[in-house]
């Protein structure tokens, strides 16, 4: 059983903050302060480049691939770690369609995230006017599935409302017309119990910022299933997915498996963070952690719509077909938000009205969501929202 009370101890959250946005970025780890500046100070500071080697920098991302890939369900060796996810989203989509050459069409849902749109469409632009990227509603995904897809590129749970698609149903649909599936476990990975094996899943990405912790701006993942590991084409051509990087052959070759979806540099710094964040992790249980969250967010249904009947619940109702999450509709839930905010409890706003609260039980109890319940039932019943610099929109929403 994991010990909730153990793991939260294990972050460092500002006193009278109920923390509930974690699934936009993740809180800090307390032991993630000593690891980084052990890699200022001990490694970088003392060992400058030899750190390469010494410090053992160059094999982070397969090290740290493997511990995500517990948490995902990915056979060993075949998750690793670099770059950004968009950067990931272009590599896996770009290796389907390159195992599929006889197909053109991709299928999404406009319940996925734009910048995987971005860049899917930017993708096909540039492979040709044939291709064609279909975004249906997330109910119609299924349905779209026909023999001229050469994939399908869904994002698990949705990061408006925290519906879930059905990963194992639509993999194995994808699968029956020949087509592969791309799966974005953003809103995933550390939130609900994945099995990419167990459902044949062919390749996935996500980031590790979210429920993973690994702070502002750190790295993404992928995941290639082990029968395309040694022939998905590696769009991206970049040094350190080559065989042999320290031969600086002037001609590409891709190296060994998911090695080969290797791009730029490693991050060392932002790594060694995601490495305590893993290490907190390593305290937990997946199955606990789903049960928890599905037990928080159900009691914080309960308690908005008690006392909050103006505003809509946008997430589903049933915990099972819910990520770790809870959306609200209201009309002026921007600057609702924008007063909670002010008040200690933290969730974000996503356009047009929707109010968002992630709940990660590693640090989040019964506690938290009673205490959030009555401050935002302040923020509505008494119109606290309704003051002028509540209204100013800020950059980050």
């Amino acid at each position: 059983m994991t010990d909730f009370a153990d793991t939260k101890a294990m972050f460092d959250l500002p006193e009278g903050v109920i923390y509930l946005d974690g699934n936009s970025l993740g809180p800090l780890p307390r032991a993630a302060k000593a690891r980084v500046a052990g890699v200022l100070t001990e490694e970088w500071g003392e060992m400058l480049i030899t750190g390469w080697n010494k410090a053992g920098w160059m094999a982070m991302p397969m090290a740290l691939g493997d511990r995500i890939g517990r948490l995902i369900g990915a056979e060993p060796g075949h998750t690793v770690v670099g770059d950004t996810l968009s950067i990931k989203v272009y590599q896996a989509l770009a290796a389907a369609l390159a195992l599929r050459p006889d197909r053109r069409v991709v299928i999404s849902d406009n319940g996925n995230f734009p910048s995987d749109l971005y860049m899917a469409t930017g993708l096909l632009k540039t492979l040709g006017e044939d291709y064609e990227l279909r975004v249906v509603d997330p109910e119609a995904v299924e349905a779209a599935i026909t023999e001229e897809v050469a994939a399908i590129m869904i994002t698990e749970v949705d990061y408006r409302s925290g519906r879930k698609h059905d990963m194992a149903a639509l993999t194995a649909r994808a699968h029956s017309v020949g087509a592969l599936a791309v799966w974005d476990l953003a809103h995933s990975a550390g939130a609900l119990p994945v099995d990419l094996a167990g459902v044949g899943a062919d390749f996935a990405v996500g980031c590790t910022y979210k429920y993973l912790n690994g702070g502002p701006g750190a790295p993404a993942f992928i995941y290639v299933a082990p029968k395309h590991a040694d022939h998905a084409p590696p769009a991206l051509s970049g040094w350190l997915g080559h065989a042999a990087p320290f031969a600086f052959d002037l001609d590409y070759r891709p190296g060994a498996g998911i090695e080969r979806m290797r791009v730029g540099t490693p991050p060392v710094i932002q790594m060694a963070a995601l490495e305590s964040a893993l290490d907190v992790w390593d305290m937990a249980d997946m199955a606990d952690v789903r049960a928890k969250s599905i037990a928080l967010c159900d009691r914080f249904i309960a308690g908005v719509e008690a006392a909050c009947p103006g505003l809509v619940l946008a997430s589903p109702r049933e915990g099972a077909e819910r990520g770790s999450q809870v959306s609200f509709r209201f009309e002026h839930g921007y600057a609702a938000m924008q007063a909670l905010i002010a008040r200690g409890v933290i969730g974000d706003f996503r356009a047009p009205d929707i109010m968002r609260f992630g709940f990660t039980p590693l640090y989040i109890n019964e506690g938290d969501v009673d205490a959030a319940v009555a401050v935002l039932a302040e923020v509505i019943g008494q119109k606290l929202w309704d003051a002028p610099e509540y209204k100013v929109r800020n950059a980050v929403t």
